[in-house]
């Protein structure tokens, strides 16, 4: 095997690493939680359910990367047990809340598509703060019931601090409610969003044989009547591109840990896992959180602008769109 100087150097640039993983995760949903406070044009029920989202990742940044670093490096828990207890409700209550926001924001979303002119007078800040409610209470709910069949008392000494997979109810409960319903329900939305926005979708679909040319014409909808003009329509497809970039994503982060989550625990000692595979797949699970702003600040044209006026000031090389930055620059009312 290799010797103690070379594992100590993987140790370290595995530290370092996920370091930067954590610091970048923290910053950039603070940046986006900045952004939505400073800009007035982001003060919408829709962009709320962002910023929460952004709030809750940022948790997870906080509450449960540090100390999973400290775990994964050393694969043997210094903490006692009742650190243990919080790090583990922390991780799994704010890692379902995540998750949960998708689902939100992609109810939100197809709510606003398919019953726009009802919905638009429903749309409200409380609305908003409700479903984050609701987000929150599932995610509690989800992440509670380990507390009560704890292995050891609070005083002993731990080795390990993962969730009793004795009870394999709870690991169908807790995977189900925050991963299989929710991806179930995202896929199912998402298509819907999908098909509401392109009403000539179904009909390609269903008279293939048809010799119609079918390119650039927009076939009429009542979905489609409401909106008036284009520039709404653009917008909500953009929207939507970007919601869909945020679900192939999420399911690309989280579906190996909870199809490992479900499959190891059901078949024991039948079923072989390396515990380097685990962390990498917690891991890819907690990328999750910082791939959801990136998508945010890169793909949405509102959070884009305000990124650009946000850090204007400073002379930054990586800023997007220069040229595009230095018109906005000159008809700017500060300048």
């Amino acid at each position: 095997g290799p010797d103690s100087g070379t594992l100590l150097g993987l140790k370290v640039s595995l530290a370092a690493i996920l370091a930067v993983i954590t610091l970048a995760t923290m910053l950039f949903n603070m940046f986006v939680i900045i952004t939505i406070i400073l800009t007035r044009k982001l003060h919408t029920p829709a962009n709320y359910l962002i910023g929460s989202l952004a709030a809750t990742d940022l948790l997870v940044s906080i509450l449960v990367m540090p100390i999973s670093i400290a775990y994964t490096i050393s694969h043997k828990w210094n903490f006692g047990q009742i650190m243990c207890d919080i790090w583990l409700s922390s991780d799994i209550t704010c890692c379902t809340a995540s998750i949960l926001h998708l689902c939100v924001i992609a109810l939100d979303r197809y709510w606003a598509i398919t019953d726009a002119l009802e919905y638009t007078k429903r749309r409200t800040a409380s609305r908003a703060a409700l479903m984050i409610t609701v987000v929150w209470v599932i995610s509690i709910c989800i992440s509670m019931p380990p507390l009560f069949w704890r292995q050891a008392k609070a005083q002993e000494e731990i080795l390990h601090c993962v969730v009793n997979t004795d009870q394999i109810s709870y690991t169908i409960y807790s995977t189900c409610g925050a991963f299989y319903i929710p991806t179930v329900l995202l896929i199912i939305l998402y298509g819907r969003i999908y098909v509401a926005l392109d009403p000539g979708f179904l009909s390609r679909h269903r008279c293939m044989g048809s010799d119609l040319p079918r390119k650039g014409i927009l076939i009429p909808s009542p979905i489609a009547s409401w909106r008036g003009n284009g520039f709404r329509q653009a917008r909500e497809r953009k929207a939507t591109k970007t919601l869909g970039i945020i679900l192939g994503a999420f399911i690309f982060c989280w579906l190996p840990f909870f199809v490992v989550s479900l499959v190891l625990p059901i078949c024991h000692e039948a079923c072989w896992s390396h515990p380097i595979l685990l962390d990498i797949f917690t891991w890819l699970g907690y990328l999750n959180s910082l791939i959801n702003p990136v998508i945010y600040t890169a793909f949405n044209e509102d959070f884009k602008q305000a990124f650009q006026k946000m850090i204007r000031f400073k002379n930054l090389p990586f800023l997007p769109n220069q040229e595009t930055m230095v018109n906005d620059f000159r008809t700017n009312q500060y300048v």
